[in-house]
């Protein structure tokens, strides 16, 4: 999802931002979007009574006006999301014309992705129900105006393989149809939608490739004792051959096929400390490293649409940076850049390449949406994603380092209120994952802090990804240990350097934060003020036996990570904030949605229970129509105002006066 306010970058139909495919992204288990993004309040004693004018919750967390321009293969028409009657829907509109409508009429959580098929007369967008992340797949075909679900069975989650218009009577998908642990992968036909297998997993398969022909050439598997294994084939019918394997030390995965065919591109960390691009020549086995940083992993892969050769390959350090393959690629990017003083990504391109949608955003500056004709030098402004935060200044990001306690080095986002000087009110803003990373951008959730007058330290503990194997692997089974250290070290640094008050500092965080918020609070009850988490796992032994069914080939590896339920339950009941919620002294918010399949709702429910029979101060809000993350918009305001009041209760910020939405109180 694009950098309109979903999440911090743009991805391209041509660009690949990693992890690649919903089977890599089973490592980010208990990752939330920038959906989640939260925010809270201030009072007197922060910079003056001269701040920033307040910003409404609803400029910043109502849907966006317009978002994710994704341009038709044919070139002709232009589909993006914004609002239908309140709820993000897919439009269209004719290039050149004004003629834009609505093409889906969803109610409720809304769509948020979708394409085009590869002969631009559908459009298709995924969908789950109530958040239960089974996704179906629902075409709309534009000349008759009719949706079909194309996958309407129960129980059951899709995802895109490939969409290249270069095969325009198909799309490939992955489906666990056949058994719910484990994906194969259909052929789609346009002409009649019907679905045909194309391969089947053997039961250990995480990731499958095709290659430009659409034949299935290339898959990764998990073998015992957490190896992975990158196999490969000369035709379909041609046996699998190993090319590459690895521990559990180590990480990567297939990302795409050359422009010939005769070689496969790995992402690897063998032999290295990042993630590396590899090209592996199938008949011989020789790998020649495409591009390689000492400490960062390849970030995105750039791509032409029809020749695919390899045009840009990215590395996410303080900011996103590329490196050029591609001459024409380099002069566009230089050519977008001197245009405009914001980070340059592409949302989409047509099939010839002659137009782009491209986006320019900053930490200060959500997404502007632009078309842009490469060989031409030719840029029209199409849209800003929320176009009412123009008339708001906004709090500028800073990139920071220093070493933890053990001599770590640790990658952080500071924010600071405009016109603070002097010690302020800090909340501690801990990223979902763990196995995520913050990045420098546009936050409606620290802009909203930073607006009430908060100073925001995000921090990428051990265990975060992009710096590296050996950063993700000092953090394996420090749930609860040199992870949360890491956060404690954070504090400190800010108070030693005179940005925070030590007496008002909250600490937050959805999903894997929503861990850390509870471990920080029922471990070092002394250290925070109070604390906000939505969907934050208590028990990580509850956790581990109620993972879904498609995470069941990963177990292995997150076992690893995290412990094994089965052979170290006292360790793990030592590192769940549950059997320590009764030391838990400050105030505490916790959210939930009712059907949450990563964090199950038994999650909150037993350690609110916990803290109230003690009596200890715990506000607690469930949503019945939320899942692992808040995408009904009512929802996600009514969550945020909760949060607003409460900090500004707790740390003495400000609030937004006069507003009152529905509370979800259990």
């Amino acid at each position: 999802m694009p950098a309109d306010g979903f999440s911090p970058r743009v991805l391209g139909l041509t660009v690949m931002r990693l992890p690649l495919s919903p089977h890599r992204s089973l490592l980010v288990l208990l990752f939330l979007a920038g959906l989640l993004q939260a925010a809270a309040p201030l009072r007197a004693a922060l910079p003056d009574a001269k701040m920033a004018p307040l910003i409404p919750l609803r400029v910043l967390f109502e849907e966006p006006k317009r978002a994710s321009p994704r341009i038709s293969p044919d070139g002709s028409r232009l589909a993006y999301l914004a609002p239908h009657q309140g709820v993000l829907n897919v439009w269209v509109r004719s290039l050149g014309k004004k003629d834009d409508h609505p093409i889906t009429a969803e109610k409720g959580r809304g769509i948020r992705s979708f394409f085009w098929s590869p002969d631009s007369r559908s459009v298709f967008y995924l969908q789950d129900q109530g958040g239960n992340e089974n996704n179906h797949l629902f075409r709309v075909d534009l000349d008759q105006g009719k949706r079909t679900d194309l996958t309407p069975f129960k129980d059951v989650k899709v995802h895109l393989q490939a969409d290249d218009p270069a095969h325009s009577r198909s799309l490939l998908l992955a489906m666990n149809q056949r058994d719910a642990k484990l994906f194969d992968v259909y052929d789609l036909s346009l002409a009649d939608n019907r679905l045909s297998l194309l391969a089947q997993n053997p039961g250990n398969v995480l990731e499958w490739q095709e290659d430009h022909q659409y034949a299935i050439r290339a898959r990764m598997a998990m073998l015992r004792g957490a190896r992975q294994e990158v196999s490969a084939r000369s035709t379909v019918d041609a046996p699998w051959k190993a090319v590459a394997s690895w521990g559990p030390d180590e990480s990567g995965g297939p990302v795409g096929f050359s422009p010939d065919d005769r070689s496969l591109w790995i992402l690897s960390t063998v032999g290295a400390n990042a993630e590396r691009l590899l090209e592996i020549d199938l008949e011989s086995g020789k790998q020649t490293i495409l591009a390689e940083d000492p400490h960062y992993d390849v970030a995105a892969i750039l791509t032409h649409p029809k020749t695919y050769r390899l045009e840009a390959v990215a590395f996410e350090r303080e900011k996103l940076e590329w490196r050029f393959f591609d001459p024409r690629a380099r002069e566009a990017f230089d050519y977008l850049q001197s245009q405009h003083p914001g980070e340059v990504t592409i949302a989409s391109r047509d099939f010839s390449d002659t137009t782009w949608a491209v986006a320019f955003s900053s930490d200060i500056d959500p997404a502007s949406f632009y078309l842009f004709q490469p060989q031409a030098k030719k840029l029209a402004f199409l849209f800003a994603s929320r176009p009412e935060l123009a008339s708001y200044r906004l709090a500028p990001m800073e990139p920071i380092s220093f070493p933890g306690r053990d001599g770590l080095l640790l990658h952080c986002y500071l924010t600071l209120p405009l016109g603070a000087t002097g010690k302020v009110p800090f909340v501690l803003l801990v990223h979902g994952g763990p196995w995520a990373r913050d990045s420098w951008g546009f936050s409606p959730l620290v802009q909203l802090l930073a607006n009430r007058g908060y100073g925001v330290l995000q921090v990428n503990f051990r265990g975060s990804t992009g710096y590296g194997k050996e950063f993700v692997n000092a953090g394996d089974r420090e749930w609860g240990g040199k992870m949360q250290t890491d956060l404690i070290d954070a504090k400190q640094w800010a108070v030693a350097h005179g940005y925070a008050d030590p007496d008002r500092f909250a600490v937050m965080g959805m999903s894997y934060g929503g861990y850390a918020t509870l471990a920080a609070l029922a471990f070092v009850p002394g250290e925070f003020t109070c604390g906000v988490e939505a969907m934050g796992p208590s028990n990580l032994l509850t956790l581990s036996r109620s993972i879904p069914p498609y995470w069941e080939p990963m177990r292995a590896l997150f076992e690893k990570r995290v412990g094994s339920p089965e052979t170290e339950e006292a360790f793990l009941r030592e590192r769940s904030p549950l059997f320590a919620a009764g030391r838990i002294r400050v105030p505490l918010l916790i959210a939930q949605g009712a059907n949450d399949v990563r964090v199950k709702q038994a999650e909150s429910d037993q350690v609110v229970e916990a803290m109230r029979k003690q009596g200890l101060p715990v506000e607690y809000l469930l949503f019945p129509d939320e899942g692992h993350g808040f995408v009904r918009p009512e929802d996600r305001l009514q969550f945020f105002r909760a949060t607003e009041k409460f900090l500004a209760k707790h740390l003495g910020g400000r609030a937004e006066e006069g507003v009152e939405t529905k509370q979800a109180v259990r």
